[in-house]
C-alpha cells in the first residue's frame, strides 16, 4: 500500500527576500510626494512592500534631493550615493517601474510641473501668509512693517545659508580668475539679468574688458564667439532654470573657457559645467526668487577682487573719477 501523496504547497518567497510592488499588485507612485510618503511607510513598516534597509536608505536619500535625481544620469547619482548603478535599477523595479528611465521620469515631471507654476505658487503663499497674519493681528498692528521685516528675515536666513557652505579656497580661487582673466563676461536672464547687470558694472570699476555675454539681444553665441580659450564666463540662474543659461555655460566649458556659476543648488545644471560654483538659497515670502543674498554675495566677492587688484584697482576708479569730473557728472 503506497503512502498517500502530501498534498503540495505553493512556494513561499524567501523570509529574507524583500517584496516588491509587482509581487503585491500595487502600482508604483507617480509623484515625488507618493515616493516620499512611501519611504516614511517603509520606515514605519506598514507599507504594502519590503525592502532592505541598504536601499531604503537610497531611497530615502533620493526623495530629498528630487532636483539632482531628475538632471542627473543613473551613473552620476550612484557615485554621489556611493552606490552601483545596479543598486539603483533594482531600487526602481522593486518599487514596481520598468526600470531606471521610468523610476526618474517620476522626478522630471515634478520638476517640470514646478516650474510651470512656480510664480503663481510662491504668490499664493504670499496671500495665505497675509491673511494668516491679518487674523493674528491685534489692534495698532500695521501689516506693512510686518511685511518688510518677514523680507528682511527672509534675506538674512538666505545669506546666513550661503555662508555656511562657502570654501575660502573656492572663494579665494574664483576671485583671482576675476581679477585675472583676460575677458570677463557675465551671462544671466529674467530676472537675474538684474545681477548680471550689477556684478558686470561693479567688476568695470576696478579692471577692464568685463562686460555683459549678450548686451544688445543678438544671442549668446554671438557673444561667446568673440572669446577665446581662458576668458572668464559668470552664469547665473535659479530655479526654475533658464535652459538657455545652462546651455551657454556648457558651450563655454566646451571651448575652452572657464565658468563660474552662481546658481541655488548643487543640481543646478549650471554646476555640471563650472569650475567654482556658489550656491545661494532664495527661499522667500516674497511672490518671486529672493534676490537679497545674493547681491550681498556679489558685493562680498567684488570686494574679494578689488583687494586682490590692491593698486591695480585704485588705478581703475580714480580713472573713472577723472572722466566723471571731465564731463561734468554729478
Amino acid at each position: 500500500m503506497q503512502a498517500p501523496k502530501k498534498a503540495s504547497v505553493p512556494a513561499q518567497p524567501d523570509a529574507d527576500e524583500p517584496a516588491d510592488a509587482g509581487a503585491t499588485g500595487a502600482s508604483p507612485p507617480r509623484t515625488v510626494e507618493e515616493l516620499r510618503a512611501l519611504t516614511v511607510s517603509l520606515g514605519r513598516g506598514d507599507a504594502l512592500i519590503s525592502m532592505g534597509g541598504k536601499a531604503h536608505s537610497v531611497l530615502a536619500r533620493l526623495v530629498e534631493r528630487p532636483e539632482e535625481v531628475a538632471v542627473r544620469t543613473i551613473t552620476e547619482l550612484a557615485d554621489s550615493l556611493g552606490v552601483n548603478a545596479s543598486t539603483l535599477t533594482r531600487l526602481a523595479t522593486r518599487l514596481g517601474y520598468a526600470g531606471f528611465v521610468e523610476f526618474q521620469t517620476v522626478f522630471r515631471d515634478g520638476l517640470a510641473s514646478r516650474h510651470r507654476h512656480f510664480y503663481s505658487e510662491q504668490a499664493g503663499r504670499l496671500v495665505a501668509h497675509a491673511s494668516e497674519r491679518s487674523q493674528s493681528e491685534g489692534p495698532g498692528q500695521r501689516p506693512e512693517i510686518d511685511t518688510m521685516v518677514q523680507i528682511a528675515r527672509d534675506s538674512i536666513a538666505n545669506t546666513e545659508g550661503f555662508l555656511a557652505q562657502l570654501s575660502a579656497d573656492e572663494l579665494q580661487q574664483a576671485a583671482r580668475l576675476l581679477a585675472n582673466a583676460p575677458r570677463v563676461r557675465v551671462h544671466g536672464l529674467r530676472q537675474f539679468s538684474a545681477l548680471a547687470s550689477f556684478l558686470a558694472y561693479g567688476l568695470a570699476m576696478v579692471r577692464g574688458d568685463v562686460a555683459l555675454l549678450d548686451p544688445h539681444g543678438l544671442g549668446a553665441a554671438e557673444g561667446l564667439a568673440q572669446l577665446q580659450p581662458g576668458d572668464l564666463v559668470v552664469v547665473t540662474s535659479v530655479e526654475p532654470y533658464t535652459r538657455s543659461i545652462a546651455e551657454t555655460a556648457e558651450a563655454a566649458a566646451k571651448a575652452g573657457m572657464v565658468v563660474i556659476a552662481i546658481t541655488d543648488h548643487r543640481a543646478s545644471p549650471l554646476a555640471a559645467f563650472a569650475k567654482h560654483s556658489f550656491f545661494v538659497p532664495h527661499g522667500s515670502t516674497f511672490f518671486s526668487n529672493s534676490m537679497g543674498a545674493y547681491v550681498i554675495f556679489c558685493e562680498g566677492l567684488l570686494n574679494l577682487v578689488a583687494t586682490g587688484l590692491g593698486k591695480k584697482a585704485l588705478e581703475a576708479l580714480e580713472r573713472r573719477e577723472r572722466f566723471i569730473a571731465d564731463l561734468g557728472i554729478e
